[in-house]
Protein backbone atom coordinates (compact mmCIF):
# COMPACT_ATOMS: atom_id res chain seq x y z
CA UNK A 1 0.00 0.00 0.00
CA UNK A 2 1.27 3.31 -1.05
CA UNK A 3 1.73 5.88 2.12
CA UNK A 4 0.30 9.40 1.39
CA UNK A 5 3.76 11.53 1.16
CA UNK A 6 3.71 14.42 3.50
CA UNK A 7 2.83 17.55 0.88
CA UNK A 8 -0.47 16.23 0.26
CA UNK A 9 -1.69 15.59 3.26
CA UNK A 10 -3.85 17.60 4.89
CA UNK A 11 -2.50 18.38 7.88
CA UNK A 12 0.70 19.96 5.69
CA UNK A 13 -1.19 21.84 3.78
CA UNK A 14 -3.05 23.29 6.92
CA UNK A 15 0.28 24.02 9.08
CA UNK A 16 2.17 25.38 6.76
CA UNK A 17 0.07 28.20 6.13
CA UNK A 18 -0.43 28.75 9.25
CA UNK A 19 2.85 29.07 10.81
CA UNK A 20 3.24 31.34 7.71
CA UNK A 21 -0.01 33.96 9.18
CA UNK A 22 2.13 33.41 12.52
CA UNK A 23 5.35 34.38 11.01
CA UNK A 24 3.80 37.59 9.90
CA UNK A 25 2.00 38.70 12.79
CA UNK A 26 5.03 37.99 14.86
CA UNK A 27 7.12 40.12 12.80
CA UNK A 28 4.71 42.48 12.55
CA UNK A 29 4.38 43.01 15.84
CA UNK A 30 8.13 43.13 16.21
CA UNK A 31 8.49 45.72 14.02
CA UNK A 32 5.83 48.09 15.77
CA UNK A 33 7.09 47.71 18.77
CA UNK A 34 10.73 47.63 18.50
CA UNK A 35 10.73 50.43 16.38
CA UNK A 36 8.74 52.36 17.54
CA UNK A 37 6.29 52.79 14.53
CA UNK A 38 3.40 55.80 15.54
CA UNK A 39 -0.18 53.84 15.52
CA UNK A 40 -1.36 56.32 12.56
CA UNK A 41 0.85 54.94 10.65
CA UNK A 42 1.09 51.29 11.53
CA UNK A 43 -0.65 49.92 14.41
CA UNK A 44 0.28 46.53 15.71
CA UNK A 45 -1.78 43.41 15.60
CA UNK A 46 -2.67 43.43 19.26
CA UNK A 47 -4.30 47.25 18.92
CA UNK A 48 -5.80 45.91 15.30
CA UNK A 49 -7.70 43.03 17.41
CA UNK A 50 -8.95 45.70 20.03
CA UNK A 51 -10.65 48.06 17.45
CA UNK A 52 -12.29 44.91 15.55
CA UNK A 53 -13.72 43.90 18.83
CA UNK A 54 -14.81 47.46 20.37
CA UNK A 55 -16.21 48.16 16.47
CA UNK A 56 -17.36 45.01 15.86
CA UNK A 57 -20.64 46.15 15.53
CA UNK A 58 -20.32 48.19 12.55
CA UNK A 59 -17.96 46.28 11.31
CA UNK A 60 -19.76 42.73 10.96
CA UNK A 61 -23.31 44.89 9.59
CA UNK A 62 -20.49 45.78 6.97
CA UNK A 63 -19.49 42.28 6.50
CA UNK A 64 -22.22 41.24 5.96
CA UNK A 65 -23.64 43.25 3.49
CA UNK A 66 -20.39 43.20 1.44
CA UNK A 67 -20.44 39.43 1.44
CA UNK A 68 -23.89 39.04 0.37
CA UNK A 69 -23.36 41.33 -3.04
CA UNK A 70 -20.28 39.61 -3.64
CA UNK A 71 -21.80 35.45 -3.38
CA UNK A 72 -24.87 36.92 -4.99
CA UNK A 73 -22.86 37.91 -7.55
CA UNK A 74 -21.09 35.18 -8.00
CA UNK A 75 -23.67 33.08 -8.05
CA UNK A 76 -25.28 35.21 -11.14
CA UNK A 77 -22.28 34.68 -12.35
CA UNK A 78 -21.97 30.90 -12.64
CA UNK A 79 -25.43 30.18 -13.70
CA UNK A 80 -25.04 32.97 -16.70
CA UNK A 81 -21.59 32.14 -17.63
CA UNK A 82 -22.59 28.22 -17.25
CA UNK A 83 -25.47 29.12 -19.63
CA UNK A 84 -23.55 31.22 -22.25
CA UNK A 85 -20.76 29.33 -22.38
CA UNK A 86 -22.67 26.15 -23.21
CA UNK A 87 -24.86 28.25 -26.27
CA UNK A 88 -21.23 29.45 -27.42
CA UNK A 89 -19.86 26.01 -27.59
CA UNK A 90 -22.64 25.01 -29.82
CA UNK A 91 -21.85 27.26 -32.53
CA UNK A 92 -18.37 28.75 -33.32
CA UNK A 93 -20.35 31.45 -35.89
CA UNK A 94 -22.03 32.76 -32.46
CA UNK A 95 -19.20 33.08 -30.50
CA UNK A 96 -17.42 35.46 -33.12
CA UNK A 97 -20.64 37.06 -33.57
CA UNK A 98 -20.07 37.89 -29.79
CA UNK A 99 -16.51 38.29 -29.63
CA UNK A 100 -16.19 42.01 -29.98
CA UNK A 101 -19.17 42.74 -26.73
CA UNK A 102 -17.38 40.33 -24.62
CA UNK A 103 -13.37 41.60 -25.23
CA UNK A 104 -14.99 45.37 -25.02
CA UNK A 105 -16.67 44.82 -21.48
CA UNK A 106 -13.94 42.28 -20.03
CA UNK A 107 -11.04 44.57 -20.83
CA UNK A 108 -13.16 48.01 -19.62
CA UNK A 109 -11.32 48.32 -16.00
CA UNK A 110 -14.26 48.05 -13.00
CA UNK A 111 -13.32 51.40 -12.16
CA UNK A 112 -14.16 53.58 -15.08
CA UNK A 113 -17.51 51.41 -15.42
CA UNK A 114 -19.05 51.69 -11.75
CA UNK A 115 -19.76 55.52 -12.37
CA UNK A 116 -21.81 54.50 -15.48
CA UNK A 117 -23.67 51.64 -13.91
CA UNK A 118 -24.80 53.68 -10.84
CA UNK A 119 -26.25 56.41 -13.35
CA UNK A 120 -28.42 53.64 -15.05
CA UNK A 121 -29.08 51.03 -11.87
CA UNK A 122 -32.20 52.01 -10.51
CA UNK A 123 -31.10 51.45 -6.66
CA UNK A 124 -27.05 51.45 -5.45
CA UNK A 125 -27.96 47.90 -4.10
CA UNK A 126 -28.24 47.01 -8.14
CA UNK A 127 -25.73 49.10 -8.86
CA UNK A 128 -23.28 47.45 -6.80
CA UNK A 129 -24.25 43.85 -7.83
CA UNK A 130 -24.20 44.52 -11.14
CA UNK A 131 -20.25 45.77 -10.85
CA UNK A 132 -19.56 42.03 -9.25
CA UNK A 133 -21.22 40.73 -11.81
CA UNK A 134 -19.92 41.86 -14.30
CA UNK A 135 -16.33 41.64 -13.27
CA UNK A 136 -17.32 38.26 -12.20
CA UNK A 137 -19.16 36.44 -15.04
CA UNK A 138 -16.38 36.83 -17.99
CA UNK A 139 -13.74 34.66 -16.18
CA UNK A 140 -16.33 31.77 -15.18
CA UNK A 141 -17.70 31.58 -18.63
CA UNK A 142 -14.03 32.25 -20.87
CA UNK A 143 -13.26 29.01 -19.01
CA UNK A 144 -16.11 27.00 -18.87
CA UNK A 145 -16.22 27.83 -22.79
CA UNK A 146 -12.53 26.21 -23.41
CA UNK A 147 -13.24 23.26 -21.35
CA UNK A 148 -16.22 22.53 -23.32
CA UNK A 149 -14.08 23.15 -26.33
CA UNK A 150 -11.14 20.53 -25.34
CA UNK A 151 -12.73 17.23 -25.19
CA UNK A 152 -10.95 14.56 -25.98
CA UNK A 153 -11.17 13.57 -29.94
CA UNK A 154 -11.25 10.02 -29.48
CA UNK A 155 -13.76 9.96 -26.57
CA UNK A 156 -15.93 12.51 -29.09
CA UNK A 157 -15.70 9.82 -31.81
CA UNK A 158 -16.72 7.05 -29.35
CA UNK A 159 -19.65 8.89 -28.48
CA UNK A 160 -20.72 10.00 -32.03
CA UNK A 161 -20.57 6.05 -32.76
CA UNK A 162 -23.35 5.70 -30.59
CA UNK A 163 -25.56 8.95 -30.74
CA UNK A 164 -25.63 12.10 -32.79
CA UNK A 165 -27.79 14.10 -30.33
CA UNK A 166 -25.83 17.39 -29.16
CA UNK A 167 -27.31 17.44 -25.86
CA UNK A 168 -26.34 13.86 -25.00
CA UNK A 169 -22.36 14.77 -26.15
CA UNK A 170 -22.62 17.98 -24.03
CA UNK A 171 -24.33 15.81 -21.13
CA UNK A 172 -21.71 13.03 -21.61
CA UNK A 173 -18.68 13.90 -22.62
CA UNK A 174 -18.09 17.97 -22.89
CA UNK A 175 -20.00 19.00 -19.49
CA UNK A 176 -17.74 16.53 -18.01
CA UNK A 177 -14.14 18.00 -19.33
CA UNK A 178 -15.64 21.38 -18.51
CA UNK A 179 -15.55 20.63 -14.68
CA UNK A 180 -11.51 21.60 -14.44
CA UNK A 181 -11.92 25.03 -16.27
CA UNK A 182 -15.07 25.79 -14.46
CA UNK A 183 -13.90 25.48 -11.21
CA UNK A 184 -10.36 27.54 -12.51
CA UNK A 185 -12.60 29.87 -13.62
CA UNK A 186 -14.76 30.04 -10.51
CA UNK A 187 -11.63 30.33 -8.11
CA UNK A 188 -10.47 33.19 -10.01
CA UNK A 189 -14.48 34.76 -10.23
CA UNK A 190 -14.69 34.28 -6.42
CA UNK A 191 -11.80 37.00 -5.83
CA UNK A 192 -13.07 39.27 -8.22
CA UNK A 193 -16.68 38.73 -6.71
CA UNK A 194 -15.27 40.69 -4.02
CA UNK A 195 -13.23 42.97 -5.79
CA UNK A 196 -16.09 44.05 -7.85
CA UNK A 197 -18.29 44.71 -4.29
CA UNK A 198 -15.77 46.85 -2.91
CA UNK A 199 -15.43 48.92 -5.89
CA UNK A 200 -19.04 49.49 -6.63
CA UNK A 201 -19.13 50.33 -2.54
CA UNK A 202 -16.26 53.06 -3.36
CA UNK A 203 -17.83 54.70 -6.09
CA UNK A 204 -21.14 54.46 -4.37
CA UNK A 205 -20.17 55.45 -0.86
CA UNK A 206 -23.49 54.53 0.41
CA UNK A 207 -23.95 54.97 4.42
CA UNK A 208 -26.88 53.61 6.93
CA UNK A 209 -27.67 50.19 7.40
CA UNK A 210 -26.79 49.02 3.41
CA UNK A 211 -22.67 50.32 4.29
CA UNK A 212 -20.60 47.61 3.39
CA UNK A 213 -16.91 47.19 4.18
CA UNK A 214 -15.65 50.26 1.27
CA UNK A 215 -17.52 52.64 3.37
CA UNK A 216 -16.18 51.95 6.64
CA UNK A 217 -13.02 51.96 5.01
CA UNK A 218 -13.41 55.15 3.63
CA UNK A 219 -14.98 56.47 7.17
CA UNK A 220 -12.01 55.04 8.83
CA UNK A 221 -9.67 56.96 6.66
CA UNK A 222 -11.05 60.57 6.51
CA UNK A 223 -10.88 60.26 10.66
CA UNK A 224 -7.60 59.12 10.41
CA UNK A 225 -8.46 56.25 12.46
CA UNK A 226 -5.63 53.79 11.15
CA UNK A 227 -6.39 50.64 13.72
CA UNK A 228 -9.94 50.22 12.59
CA UNK A 229 -9.42 50.72 8.78
CA UNK A 230 -6.68 47.72 9.41
CA UNK A 231 -9.60 46.22 11.27
CA UNK A 232 -11.89 46.31 8.35
CA UNK A 233 -8.73 45.05 6.07
CA UNK A 234 -8.08 41.80 7.99
CA UNK A 235 -12.41 40.88 7.77
CA UNK A 236 -12.05 41.64 3.89
CA UNK A 237 -9.21 39.26 3.90
CA UNK A 238 -10.77 36.84 5.95
CA UNK A 239 -13.86 37.07 3.68
CA UNK A 240 -12.27 36.89 0.45
CA UNK A 241 -10.10 33.40 1.91
CA UNK A 242 -13.05 32.07 2.79
CA UNK A 243 -14.45 32.30 -0.23
CA UNK A 244 -11.59 31.09 -2.15
CA UNK A 245 -11.37 27.98 0.53
CA UNK A 246 -14.82 26.99 0.33
CA UNK A 247 -14.49 27.00 -3.56
CA UNK A 248 -11.37 24.71 -3.36
CA UNK A 249 -12.85 22.52 -1.02
CA UNK A 250 -16.29 22.01 -3.39
CA UNK A 251 -13.16 21.75 -6.16
CA UNK A 252 -11.34 19.32 -4.34
CA UNK A 253 -14.69 17.21 -3.72
CA UNK A 254 -16.43 17.53 -7.01
CA UNK A 255 -12.88 16.47 -9.27
CA UNK A 256 -11.42 13.92 -6.71
CA UNK A 257 -11.72 11.34 -9.24
CA UNK A 258 -9.95 13.70 -11.49
CA UNK A 259 -7.36 14.95 -9.39
CA UNK A 260 -6.36 11.32 -8.19
CA UNK A 261 -5.61 9.94 -12.32
CA UNK A 262 -4.13 13.40 -12.70
CA UNK A 263 -1.56 12.14 -9.78
CA UNK A 264 -2.02 8.66 -10.95
CA UNK A 265 -0.26 9.73 -14.72
CA UNK A 266 1.89 12.13 -13.06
Amino acid sequence: MQSKSLPDSAIHRVAVPAMGAVFVIIAWELIVCYGKVPTYILPAPAVVASALISNWGDLASALLNTARTAIFALTLSVVGGVAVAVILAQSRLIELFIAPITVFIQVMPIVAVAPLILIYAPDQSSAQLACAFVVTFFPIMMNTLQGLKDVDRDRADTVRLYTNSRWKMLVLLQMPSAMPGFFAGLKIGGGLALVGAVVAEFAAGSAGANAGLAFRLLEAQNKLNTPRLFAALVLLALLGAAIFLTISAIDRIALRHWYAARAATG
